[in-house]
């Protein structure tokens, strides 16, 4: 279980480094209530049914299931959302978790929202779900991103 923690992990931050051309512009806007209000919305109808209506998570959500998966993670300060630049939580939004952390093999019940969702309503989500997180949290998450950023 740690193992395949520690690959996807490692998968995620190399898919963070390389992102110069792609979408590094991606901000999270939590200071917009516009956007705040249609992030909720998103959330509440495509997110909420797995993450939990307070961003609580699946039940034993560090343990895979019987199909091998890991259960949907929190998304609230207890849980590791926060450990992620905004451009990889958009990533693994938008494209899935396997293809966003480049494990070609790596089976994930998290659905890719392309197609289903625009980038607007992704960044929309992800912004509503970092207003809830408790204001220390937000500054490390944001240290977390500008040190991405830098990388670029």
């Amino acid at each position: 279980m740690r193992h395949a923690f520690a690959v996807l992990t490692l998968g995620l931050t190399l898919a963070a480094c390389d992102r110069a051309d792609d979408d590094g512009g991606i901000r999270l806007r939590t200071d917009d209530a516009q956007v705040l209000a249609l992030g909720e919305r998103v959330y509440r109808q495509h997110c909420a049914a797995c993450h939990g209506a307070r961003l609580e998570c699946q039940p034993n959500w560090r343990e895979r299931d019987a199909a091998g998966r890991l259960p949907a993670p929190p998304h609230d300060a207890g849980g590791h959302t926060w450990h992620h630049p905004d451009a990889v939580l958009f990533d693994i939004t938008k494209y899935g978790v396997a293809r966003a952390a480049r494990l070609k093999d790596y089976d994930s019940a998290m659905p890719a929202y392309e197609g289903v969702l625009s980038d607007a309503e992704i960044v929309a989500v992800l912004s509503w779900i970092k207003a809830q997180w408790p204001a220390p949290i937000r500054r490390q998450q944001e240290e977390v991103d500008r040190a991405a950023r830098e990388r670029r």
